[in-house]
């Protein structure tokens, strides 16, 4: 018998529970052994759920209990879930996490001490809720160096950017319906100002480049500023607009950020709608891949919360991780990235479009129908650096957005 321990009993733990008790045959004939859940830690009692019998208060409780294999966290934040599952992984208990801010924080430190123990520390869920990108990377892809992986890794701001896009919808009409629907937490800030999908590029760059990767030095920009105005011009230019989480090899460098950006049909997260989350992966050997799903809710992430844990049930004393060193590594800087803007404007394009292009080079003039006193540019590849310095000369630029590809 295995014998697992929850931290955490809201919406993924209950989840977890769920999974396990809905398809606990067939997860037993995956492992080869019984899976029992023998805690659940949480602050709260659960007076008429079978799972109260489980529940335990006190987090000493599951460490110093030996029968303890595996332990779930799926309490969320920093503290005390960092304390808690390293103190898990010292007295050799494996942990299976879906806590992306534990694992982009101290991913490195606590996969190390996984290592040296030969026991597991593994966060599917950490990333895409229940896409399955971490496992490939680790296994399926090790033999490729991977060049990029973009993905839309936040459903909440994918679901605005599309009513947005299909309905005209002002930000605040379609921020106050995600809220109403559950999509959008009460403070949205973490989703609709990138925070969310920037630690989990964090994590999937630390992962393929086998250093620490600091969200904290990953360019981000979320959709706050996105108005439907904008998509207006998606539409006239045959694009659409969405929220990217991108990294990207440059040389021996890296480039990661997070910001809207425009993209054409023929791109392959053009029609990645509603709450779908999808990862694009380019492999130096593979090719392009793209994995598509659902990017969070209760069981997806919860159903890639016990693939973990089965997972390590089959592996109880061997380590399987891919690890990352502690040590930095320094991403390319900002400003020297390269791409093409698409620039709106007051005034008409006669006036102004030999000044434009006197700073930007050639650029190709976007009008959108019903919009008067203003257009649109499309430069050539410019880096951040050259474009902030020339915006400097247009006091009448009301908004820019990066394209992609």
């Amino acid at each position: 018998m295995v014998n697992i321990a929850v931290m955490g009993y809201g919406t993924v733990g209950s989840g977890v529970v769920e999974v396990i008790n809905t398809n606990g045959a067939r997860i037993n004939q995956r492992i080869g052994d019984e899976l029992q859940i023998k805690y659940v830690l949480d602050l709260r009692d659960f007076p008429g759920d079978p799972i109260q019998e489980k529940i335990v208060h006190d987090f000493d409780t599951i460490v110093n209990d030996p029968e303890v294999q595996i332990v779930v966290e799926v309490m969320g934040g920093i503290e005390p879930a960092y304390t808690f599952v390293k103190k898990c992984l010292l007295a050799g208990k494996s942990v299976a996490t879906s806590n992306k801010a534990l694992v982009a924080k101290h991913g490195a430190e606590l996969l190390s001490i996984a290592r040296e123990r030969d026991i597991n520390f593994l966060f599917e869920a950490s990333v895409g809720g229940g896409i399955p990108i971490i496992r490939p990377l680790n296994s399926s892809m090790t033999a490729d160096e991977i060049e990029e992986i973009t993905g839309i890794l936040n459903g909440t701001t994918n679901y605005m950017m599309t009513k947005m896009f299909y309905e005209g919808s002002d930000y605040d009409d379609v921020l106050r319906e995600a809220q109403e629907k559950g999509y959008a937490e009460r403070n949205p800030e973490a989703d609709v100002e990138g925070y969310d999908a920037c630690r989990k590029i964090a994590i999937l760059s630390s992962l393929i480049s086998g250093q620490q990767v600091d969200f904290e030095d990953i360019y981000t920009e979320g959709i706050t500023k996105i108005s439907k105005e904008d998509m207006m011009y998606a539409k006239a230019m045959g694009m659409t607009i969405k929220l990217l989480a991108t990294s990207k090899r440059q040389g021996d460098l890296l480039q990661a950020m997070v910001a809207p950006y425009l993209l054409r049909k023929e791109h392959p997260l053009y029609s990645v709608n509603d709450v779908f989350n999808a990862i694009f992966v380019h492999g130096n050997v593979l090719g392009d891949a793209m994995f598509y799903g659902s990017g969070a809710g209760k069981l997806p992430t919860a159903s890639a919360v016990v693939a973990d844990v089965v997972d390590e049930a089959k592996h109880l004393h061997r380590n399987i991780m891919t690890m990352w060193k502690s040590d930095k590594l320094e991403l390319l800087p900002f400003e020297d990235t390269s791409k093409r803007f698409f620039v709106r404007i007051s005034g008409e394009p006669e006036a102004l479009k030999a000044h434009v292009e006197s700073k930007f080079g050639p650029v190709e003039i976007i009008r959108a129908d019903g919009l008067e006193g203003e257009f649109g540019f499309l430069t050539g590849v410019l880096t951040e650096r050259v474009y902030e310095e020339n915006a400097k000369e247009f006091p009448g630029i009301l908004h820019r957005i990066r394209v992609e590809g």
